[in-house]
């Protein structure tokens, strides 16, 4: 194949796809549009508020009325709706005097299933209410789950957490029950394995198994790196999917792992271990959080913000504020570097940086997470 049919075929695929390309909503002057990871304005300023794409579109608000806006800040459906929820496999939930119900992306109302209460989809699944019980179906209006729950919880990756008669247990994406609701606590599945409660008993759920851990009052979800951080004796370590300390119980306050290192506290100041218990960042930082998966953690040095290489070298200034942008405190981008952007405070102000620390663009009044 030669260059210019390579180029041809290369063009031809973006204009096609081009929506799959990551943009983020800023707003400025009480307008909000979008930009690129380049910092480039690619949907201008120009709405009341909007919300982040999903499924190819995007929210956004005009003369007090919701519609959907395509990558390229066109009306895909026009604003005439109180309010939206965000689009999963071609279904939204919309409001219009007072009533939710389902719509496509040509606006028509849909009838999806008889339920009490409206639910938006995420990732393919909505749950529906009848009878004060909870069950799942497909965006075709297939039941996955017939109502048989008190409650469901947001899916995590193939697993929720589901709750009948005050007591806890996990299901699939089938709606097979992986974990039955036996416990009075549970946490997320993770490699087979869940930590739970069973009156004052915390330990973990392994292969069906509950396994007591002595004198522990309290265990955190598993992270990416199949570690949880647990309580005994008013100190934390970590335990493995099997319920064995891998660390044992020593420090005031602790992190997830992500990326082979935690950080931890000793009463005065953050440092970082890894997953042997090894202190490989000194302790020094007033606050400190995760590695991202580029390297990079957010820490603490005075009253602000920099990031900290593996080493702990200080690689971007402290001289910015950061926020947890409404994610799993677990995910490996929950605070700073997310696909090598991070979104930070600076002057009253708020951007992105890269991994260099160079500013993305420009500063505005708010700017969110960068989405597909």
């Amino acid at each position: 194949m030669n260059l210019k049919n390579a180029l041809f075929i290369a063009a031809l695929f973006a204009s096609q796809f081009g929506f799959a390309q990551e943009l983020a909503q800023v707003t400025f002057n009480k307008k909000a549009g979008f930009i690129n990871k380049a910092g480039q304005e690619v949907i201008a300023l120009q709405f009341e508020k909007v919300g982040d794409f999903s499924d190819g579109v995007a929210p956004a608000l005009q003369n007090k009325k919701w519609g959907f806006i395509d990558e390229k800040g066109n009306w895909v459906i026009e604003p005439t709706f109180d309010r939206v929820k965000a689009f999963d496999h071609a279904v939204a939930v919309v409001a219009q005097g007072g009533s939710w119900f389902y719509i496509n992306k040509k606006a028509e109302r849909l009838n999806l299933v008889s339920t009490d209460k409206i639910y938006d989809f995420e990732d393919g699944l909505a749950f529906f209410k009848q009878n004060n019980k909870i069950g799942i179906i497909a965006p075709d209006g297939t039941e996955i789950l017939a109502p048989k729950y008190d409650l469901i919880r947001k899916f995590d990756g193939d697993y929720a957490r589901i709750k009948n008669f005050e007591r806890w247990g996990i299901i699939d994406r089938s709606g097979k029950e992986v974990i039955p609701a036996d416990y009075d606590e549970i946490g997320n599945y993770m490699d087979g394995s869940a930590y739970a409660r069973k009156g004052t008993q915390f330990g973990v759920v392994v292969q069906g198994e509950f396994k007591g851990l002595e004198a522990v009052d309290k265990i955190w979800d598993f992270s990416t790196d199949g570690l949880a951080y647990a309580r005994k004796n008013k100190k934390l370590g970590f335990i493995d999917t099997k319920g064995n300390w891998v660390v044992e119980p020593q420090f005031d306050k602790a992190r997830a792992f992500v990326n082979g290192l935690a950080p931890v506290y000793n009463g005065s100041k953050w440092g970082y271990i890894d997953t042997k218990g090894n202190l490989v960042v000194e302790y020094q930082f007033e606050d400190a959080e995760v590695f991202s998966t580029d390297g990079l953690a957010p820490v603490k040095v005075g009253k602000n913000w920099g990031f900290i290489d593996k080493s702990g070298k200080l690689v971007i200034p402290a001289q910015y504020s950061i926020t947890a942008f409404g994610l799993d405190m677990f995910d490996a981008g929950s605070k700073g570097f997310i696909n090598g952007v991070a979104r930070v405070k600076f002057n009253k102000t708020w951007g992105f940086i890269d991994t260099e620390g160079n500013v993305v663009g420009k500063w505005y009044d708010n700017a969110e997470l960068f989405s597909k």
